[in-house]
């Protein structure tokens, strides 16, 4: 039963995407996948639309979407924040992503405007271009195999667990049952007493 719940919990822990992962670590979430032959590569100058967040409370500190117009930067050539040096690479145009930025990744112990030292930086970003790649006619994005993939898995185990369970349970409830009617039968095998 402990296995099951430890199991039960680690299912759940995945589903809902709460597994701790190192902090010190950029990570990349890509929220609309998109098909492509051309993806971004060190030294492409890209136009990228974002909105970048404080992890720790969620207050908005820039959007190139309030100004109406993305930003454009040598992608690998140092012009930006490392996180996103790397966190944009092999990206299509069109593509969605929401990076997660450490300090290490960021702007580290210096506060920059209102992003204060040692801040945790979240960017939902978007590749609007990348110069020299004709932009495609229409954006083909890819099937999101892995969001359903793991609802789908955590459901199966989820069933699977629940029939082991319930298995289980009506094994114990037949023992139980065959420990009722053993007493039973021993209790009716007294002998009468006839004496009156």
């Amino acid at each position: 039963m402990q296995g099951f719940l430890l199991s039960l919990s680690l299912v759940a822990s995945l589903t809902l995407g709460v597994v701790a992962s190192d902090p010190s670590e950029l990570k990349i979430d890509v929220t609309l996948p998109v098909e492509c032959d051309r993806k971004t590569q060190k030294g492409d100058n890209i136009q990228v639309h974002y909105r970048g967040t404080l992890a720790a409370n969620g207050n908005k500190f820039d959007a190139s979407y309030d100004r109406g117009t993305p930003f454009g930067f040598k992608l690998g050539g140092g012009q930006v924040i490392k996180g996103w040096d790397q966190g944009l690479l092999d990206m299509c145009i069109g593509e969605k992503r929401t990076l997660t930025v450490p300090p290490e990744f960021g702007y580290g112990n210096r506060g920059i405007g209102p992003i204060p030292a040692g801040s945790t930086l979240i960017f939902e970003t978007e590749l609007i271009g990348i110069q020299g790649v004709p932009n495609p006619e229409s954006i083909v994005t890819k099937a999101t195999d892995s969001a359903s993939s793991v609802a789908s898995e955590a459901s199966e185990t989820a069933e699977k667990a629940s029939t082991k369970l319930a298995e289980k349970i009506a094994s114990k409830v037949e023992e139980a049952a065959e420990v009722v009617g053993t007493i039973i039968a021993d209790t009716d095998d007294t002998q009468e007493h006839n004496e009156l």
